[in-house]
């Protein structure tokens, strides 16, 4: 009777392996005349449903309820994938069920948080911040296939499936091959732009410039040098190894300000209406000294006068009466 009246709402009798041998179905007064009650777990609260005859007409009563309805659908849900299923359907879907070292199940994101339930095994990812739950399953298999169809699952994958970190000697020749400078600096990695952000993380190196007045980051990494290339590519990163250059070239001494650099030979910039007259070098003379040339009239004070005399030139002959004889010529 109960059972037609089920079929006839499209209703499930849920089985259960209890003394009743319905789900939410108890016998509670044995002997009396309505001895079997129908109870829901609902907002974490047994909910009393009602006292009926029968076992058969309690669970009807479970299965007219949202939480009879919701235990059907779980029981008809199908079977739980095999190991062998799960990875043939990640195949398939192109998915990626990404080991993990660091728990009990095995698998990034997947917990053991029933031990002993029909679905022990939990499936979360850390979203906006929170971790959010993405349901119970039977295998750890089946929990990790539904964290690989997540954004979050995926993006962990692509992270888990990059390249090796370079080498010292790999960056280094990278950079060379791309005409960059691995800019030195005095802190505690050893590079401009490079600092230590999360030391014991697998990318503990974080690559920043400042851009615009604001630091930006552009991204963590496993070693320093391989920071130090990121921040070498970057325009902020070619700038200051090109003013780092500019600075060791010449390495000349620092000169005032509007000082200029003479030349021999070369003229120094004077007045307006200046002109240069060229002399003869004459070597140093001391003070107040003066060098008297051929011709030359040595500096005099003002209002002195110049006398100009001639030369007598007194040449002596021989006289007939054998004394000598004075010419006088100018």
């Amino acid at each position: 009777m109960w059972r037609s009246q089920a079929e006839a709402e499209g209703l499930t009798l849920l089985v259960a392996d209890n003394k009743t041998g319905y789900f939410g179905v108890y016998l509670k007064k044995p002997g009396n005349s309505k001895p079997y009650q129908a109870e829901v777990s609902r907002s974490g609260t047994m909910v009393h449903l009602g006292s009926f005859a029968t076992a058969e007409e309690a669970a009807l009563c479970i299965a007219r309820s949202p939480e009879g309805q919701e235990a059907a659908k779980r029981a008809a849900a199908p079977p739980p994938l095999t190991g062998e299923e799960v990875r043939q359907q990640a195949q398939a879907e192109g998915l990626t069920l990404l080991k993990a070292d660091n728990n009990k199940s095995g698998y990034f994101g997947v917990s053991i948080s029933s031990p002993g339930y029909p679905k022990p095994y939990d499936a979360r990812v850390k979203r906006g911040g929170k971790s959010v739950h993405l349901g119970s399953f039977a295998t750890a298999e089946e929990a990790a296939l539904c964290i690989a169809k997540t954004p979050e699952g995926q993006a962990a994958a692509k992270r888990a499936a990059a390249p090796p970190p370079l080498t010292s000697e790999e960056v280094r020749q990278q950079a060379r091959a791309e005409g960059l400078t691995l800019l030195k600096a005095d802190n505690n990695t050893g590079y401009f732009g490079v600092r230590l952000n999360n030391p014991g993380h697998p990318k503990p190196y974080e690559a920043r410039v400042k851009r615009s007045g604001n630091m930006v980051s552009l991204g963590s990494f496993a070693t320093a040098k391989e920071a130090a290339l990121h921040v070498a590519r970057s325009p902020e990163g070619r700038a200051a190894a090109q003013k780092a250059a500019a600075s060791e070239e010449g390495d000349a001494p620092a000169m005032p300000s509007g000082a200029v650099l003479k030349e021999e030979g070369a003229v120094p910039p004077m007045p307006p209406g200046v002109f240069v007259k060229e002399e003869q070098v004459a070597p140093p003379t001391p003070s107040g000294a003066f060098v008297k040339g051929e011709g030359v009239v040595p500096p005099m004070p003002p209002a002195a006068i110049v006398k100009r005399e001639h030369a007598v030139v007194v040449k002596e002959e021989e006289r007939s009466d054998g004394r000598a004889k004075r010419r006088r010529s100018k």
